[in-house]
């Protein structure tokens, strides 16, 4: 919901979700201090064999290969044999294109592409959290950037074949990982990752404090790629960010999934809002 008086300030818009948490809370630097386990309403409920089948698995190996032959064959990501196009329509022929894994591949060549609109697009839905950019600054609506906003993650080229319910599943089987990997290495669950961003441009990010004091906190998208390491992030930067992130809102982390998802492979995709961080000039 936007309030009239709040159109120019994305800071303040926000949506109804499907976690349980407010939008305000969950995007505000207060959950990031405090988090707690999220879920996205029914998706675990929907799918109980996939689960149930993670519960049995022996390693993360085993567990990844579960994942991804359930969603192969629960979407109809394999692709077709030359035999089996023929008889297919075009529609049909493109449909195992839309997937979870093109998407996030799509999203590591340009987090400002079709699939960085749908992605934002679903993050909006799932979790209320309201992009700031795509493009262009989303301020003020309507907007020529928020336009090609809406076109692009409305596209039927990649938000088809319920591509949000293969991104709900993708979510939570991070989460289920995450919980597994910290069961096995430790006796008190980690609740943060200590990650990295590296960004140019920052001053329009900072709501809080000023990056020359090094403490100060940001406005990030609604989703935001991290680096494991600092020197990793200042590729991408002349800022780098340090930020403990929830675990709660990690989307993608490296390993995760067998074959490449992600162009870096240090990279961790998670949802943003606003973060506290201890900045520095690269």
């Amino acid at each position: 919901m936007i309030a009239d008086d709040a159109l120019d300030q994305p800071s303040r818009w926000y949506g109804t979700n499907l976690v349980g948490v407010p939008a305000l809370v969950l995007g505000s630097t207060a959950f990031n201090a405090h988090p707690v386990a999220l879920s996205i309403a029914g998706t675990c409920e929907a799918h109980p064999g996939l689960f149930s089948l993670l519960e049995g698995s022996r390693d993360l190996t085993e567990a990844q290969d579960m994942f991804v032959h359930y969603l192969s064959i629960a979407f109809g990501l394999r692709k077709p044999e030359p035999h089996e196009l023929k008889s297919m329509g075009q529609s049909e022929q493109r449909r195992w294109h839309s997937s979870w894994r093109k998407l996030l591949q799509g999203w590591g060549m340009d987090s400002n592409g079709a699939a960085g609109a749908v992605l934002k697009g679903w993050v909006e839905s799932r979790f209320g959290l309201m992009p700031s950019f795509h493009k262009a600054p989303l301020a003020r609506f309507p907007s020529p950037a928020w336009i090609t906003y809406l076109q692009e993650k409305a596209s039927s080229r990649l938000n088809n074949n319920n591509i949000f319910q293969q991104l709900d599943l993708l979510y939570e089987f991070c989460q289920w990982s995450l919980r597994r990997i910290r069961s096995q290495n430790q006796a008190t669950p980690a609740q943060h990752l200590r990650l990295w961003r590296g960004s140019n441009q920052c001053e329009e990010q900072v709501i809080s404090g000023r990056l020359q004091n090094r403490r100060c906190t940001v406005r990030l998208n609604n989703v935001v790629s991290f680096s494991l390491s600092a020197d990793d992030a200042s590729c991408f930067g002349d800022w780098v960010f340090e930020v403990q992130v929830p675990t709660a809102k990690v989307l993608v982390f490296p390993d995760l999934l067998p074959g490449q998802v992600l162009q870096g492979e240090q990279e961790v995709l998670a949802l943003g809002g606003n973060f506290e961080v201890m900045a520095r000039y690269a």
